[in-house]
């Protein structure tokens, strides 16, 4: 036999918190799933050296600052996992831990959640079950020759975990460019194939950068404002790391002896064939970052141009083939993205790509909210900091949803 409640929420991460935290301001009954233990994805699922890009500071859950004696650090993971496993105990939230969603279907009460404990029936359902639930490994890694490691950030640990010999990590976002600094420290070769990425100093005229994106608004920018909305969805994670003070872009790369080489186009005949065009991604990225620090001066009334930041440097001639047969590459780390994993959702909300349709977190079928997705309703939506506005206004236009049946 079902239970019964009125909203479930799937996944006990930050955002699916938030969620139970204003669903308990507004008295409506629900139950919180989560497949592992609370804050999953930061205990299991994350490298070891990884810290949050965001300083602490800045970092906050609905009613919960930070309250450490750091603000200027930034969290290891665990540190994220214990932040968030505080704000489920302080907030009470009801939590079923280890607890996996297997469907989530359409009844007419609302919809029918199923789980490996039993099935519950419920009016409404929030999926907070993140946006990274799986790797994204292009089509061409089955070219890899046999004898060479793959990997992802999923599965990297450490530079000690790695077989000896070099490391070709494909792709230049935040968790590429980290990974083959810290596997290039261990005193390894690595190539770093370099596509589209966004290009940040970690602090910009004596500020961490992130102080001038909440500070002047960026942040705030509502999705709805957004001239294309579905590119910014897209859009990479800069390239940032969670140290005081440390820019980590491809100038800094290649200062430790890192190989940039372009996107990473096919895997032929046991050699990766990289693009030309890696002069013209740099130069793209390089524009963007100087309109960005340009827009910051302008907010600030500086009128000097932002100074200090030289083009990226890249090869005179950069290499266009990798021989992945002649002992070069031990390894690969597939640093191309990650994917939700919506396999387990039983209702037609998903698009061809995989993205579940949604308007600033109203998904398209009655009762069904998303959360903690990319700029869902604002530029900050999947940080920590980001999550209060989208969490109050899911919680408002469910609660409207239930009145008057539970609403008094």
């Amino acid at each position: 036999m079902s239970q019964r409640v009125t909203t479930v929420v799937i996944g006990a991460g930050h955002a699916g918190l938030a969620a139970s935290h204003f669903l308990s301001e507004r008295s409506i009954d629900h139950i919180v799933l989560e497949r592992g233990r609370i804050a999953n994805t930061w205990r299991r699922e994350r490298w070891d050296s990884l810290r949050l890009l965001t300083p602490n500071w800045l970092n906050r859950l609905p009613g919960h600052p930070y309250g450490g004696p750091d603000p200027d650090g930034y969290m290891t993971a665990g540190q994220v996992a214990d932040f968030i496993g505080d704000y489920a105990t302080v907030t009470a939230a009801p939590v079923r831990e280890n607890t996996t969603v297997t469907s989530v279907r359409r009844t007419d009460g609302g919809y029918q959640v199923s789980t490996g404990e039993g099935d519950l029936d419920c009016a409404t359902v929030v999926i907070a079950s993140g946006a990274c639930n799986a790797p994204v490994v292009p089509e061409c890694a089955a070219g890899v020759p046999d004898g060479i490691t793959q990997l992802t950030p999923f599965e990297y640990r450490n530079p000690g975990s790695l077989p000896d010999g070099g490391v070709l990590v494909v792709g230049a976002s935040a968790s590429g460019v980290q990974i083959a600094a810290e596997v290039r420290r261990s005193g390894r070769p690595v190539v770093l194939s370099v596509g589209e990425h966004v290009r940040l100093p970690r602090t910009y005229r004596d500020r961490d950068v992130l102080w001038w994106m909440d500070a002047t608004g960026v942040w705030a920018q509502r999705y709805d404002e957004i001239e294309d909305l579905a590119r910014a969805r897209r859009l990479p994670s800069p390239q940032l790391v969670g140290e005081p003070g440390t820019t980590i872009d491809l100038n800094a790369l290649t200062g430790l002896g890192v190989e940039p080489v372009g996107r990473l186009a096919v895997i032929r005949d046991g050699a990766a064939l990289f693009s030309g065009g890696l002069r013209n991604v740099c130069s793209l990225a390089d524009l963007k970052m100087r309109r960005l620090l340009a827009g910051f001066d302008e907010w600030a009334g500086i009128g000097d141009d932002p100074a200090g930041f030289e083009p990226t440097r890249i090869p005179a001639v950069p290499r266009l083939r990798l021989d992945l047969r002649g002992g070069e590459i031990t390894t690969i780390i597939w640093a191309t993205g990650f994917r939700p994993d919506y396999r387990w959702l039983d209702v037609p909300v998903v698009d061809e790509k995989g993205r579940l349709r949604h308007d600033g977190g109203v998904v398209d079928s009655p009762g069904l909210y998303a959360l903690g997705l990319p700029v869902l309703r604002r530029r900050r939506s999947t940080l920590l900091h980001g999550i209060e506005d989208d969490a109050r206004f899911v919680a408002r236009h469910l609660a409207e949803r239930l009145t008057p049946r539970v609403v008094a």
